[in-house]
């Protein structure tokens, strides 16, 4: 990756996105609170769907490390494969529309396998699937560039894995052994067996694609109890979620069969659920309807009965849920896209609500809200501890703001779950390409990852 090349020089713009970024990292450094609960090796990865680069956040400086490059600019000197040329920088639909670009196009769904070595990210655009390996922070699968020099980027990026029409999220099953995608643009999943995936990203004659199992239409996600024997499927097209009985063999492998399609017109009129997360303990599976303004929370086992149904206000648009169980409580956070004006020190930012998970089901609800810190809140992830909450967004800060134009990160001290406390806004900055910089931007999910520990969260 190029990301500790000097920034360009030589543009007005180019000095102040410089000054910027340099007040931003003063200001997130003041802020930074040290934790044990931190160790040395997490990282916070997000997807950045318009600039198509994965951003890697050290939580022990709150710092951007490096920008993981998924675009294919700059592998050949000639201006056909440049992401500036002649001074020019391209809109994000000619940045994708370039002749001879053969790079990632909105790259949009992540989700780590269960010891956190590797991540797997969707490029919705792409119809296909990125790895990552975790430790080395490098795309698996990339080739070193025969034409590396001064002027090019030192890898040729890898093809990934053709999945099928718009891959919206991606989950590993509990084994490890199969990497289940949603296909939105389709009324299936695919399968995928992992060691084959590697295989195909790194170039090989192969399919890892281990078959297409037709679900209900536009489904979003997949996601699995914590026994891994059940499948929970939900769709952005279609008031439904889809049940499987996951059938997993001693090989690691599943042999899925429906169990029971479940109507949730009176949840979600809309047939928009974009997002859910099992619980820690394993007993719900906490699922969000965007466009209902509201949550549904449903039991793992039996019948998956419909265990409590959260309203909130007009609009409030949630996005993710994450779970926050430590010593002093157990909430669940919920994100919306929503921006107010009245954020703190006037700057318009989302809110964030809290819900008490520990009232009896049935009687949950929102006991509080915090701002985001930023415009049209979406992923959201812990640390192990649960005194770290890390919260992605798609919107740029605005003008006049301390991070202006910015796609920013922000970071709270959660050890009380009720009462987050900010700790500092992250700016994203850019990919250092040799042509130029490529802002990253439109952050969408998040990940907070301790690489070859067990998975942390739900």
């Amino acid at each position: 990756m190029l990301d500790r090349r000097r920034f360009i020089k030589g543009t007005a713009t180019t000095a102040a996105l410089t000054m910027s970024m340099a007040r931003a990292s003063k200001n997130a450094t003041a802020q930074q609170v040290r934790s044990p609960d931190i160790l040395l090796e997490d990282r916070v990865i997000l997807t950045n769907e318009s600039s198509n680069t994965l951003s890697v956040i050290d939580p022990n400086t709150n710092l951007i490390e490096r920008t993981i490059n998924l675009t294919s600019f700059d592998e050949d000197p000639r201006p056909p494969f440049r992401f500036v040329t002649r001074g020019v920088v391209p809109t994000h639909t000619a940045m994708v529309n370039k002749a001879l670009y053969h790079g990632a196009i909105t790259v949009h769904g992540a989700a780590p396998n269960p010891d956190q070595t590797m991540i797997a990210c969707t490029g919705r655009g792409t119809s296909n699937v990125y790895l990552v390996d975790t430790q080395s922070l490098r795309v698996i699968g990339n080739r070193p560039n025969p034409k590396a020099g001064p002027d090019t980027s030192p890898d040729v990026i890898s093809s990934g894995v053709l999945v099928g029409r718009e891959p919206h999220e991606p989950t590993f099953s509990r084994s490890g052994k199969e990497l289940w995608v949603a296909l939105r643009g389709e009324n299936r999943f695919a399968i995928c067996d992992v060691e084959d995936a590697i295989a195909e990203a790194h170039g090989e004659p192969i399919r890892a694609v281990r078959r297409y199992l037709p679900t209900i239409d536009g489904p979003a996600q997949v996601w699995f109890s914590k026994d891994g024997e059940t499948a929970f499927v939900i769709s952005q097209k279609v008031s439904k979620i889809d049940i499987f009985d996951v059938n997993l063999g001693s090989d690691g492998y599943s042999n899925p069969m429906r169990r029971q399609t479940i109507d949730i017109s009176e949840q979600d009129p809309f047939g928009f659920t974009p997002f859910q997360k099992v619980s820690p303990d394993g007993e719900e599976m906490w699922i969000s309807h965007k466009i209902a303004d509201g949550i549904s929370v449903r039991r793992i086992e039996g019948s998956q009965e419909l265990l409590d149904h959260i309203r909130f206000e007009d609009g409030a648009r949630p996005n993710h849920v994450e779970f926050c169980e430590n010593d002093n409580g157990r909430v669940v956070y919920a994100s919306f896209a929503r921006i107010d004006d009245d954020g703190p020190n006037g700057v318009a930012s989302s809110r964030i609500a809290i819900i008490d998970r520990d009232a009896v089901a049935g009687q949950r609800r929102v006991v509080g809200h915090f701002f985001s810190h930023g415009r049209d809140s979406h992923g959201i992830w812990t640390n192990p501890d649960a005194t770290r909450l890390y919260v992605a967004h798609e919107k740029d800060e605005l003008p006049g703001t301390p991070n202006e134009g910015q796609t920013v990160t922000s970071v709270f001290d959660v050890t009380d779950p009720f009462h987050p406390q900010h700790i500092a806004q992250i700016p994203l900055g850019s990919l250092e390409l040799p042509s130029g910089q490529l802002r990253n931007k439109q952050s969408v999910n998040l990940i907070y990852l301790r690489p070859g520990s067990p998975l942390h969260t739900g």
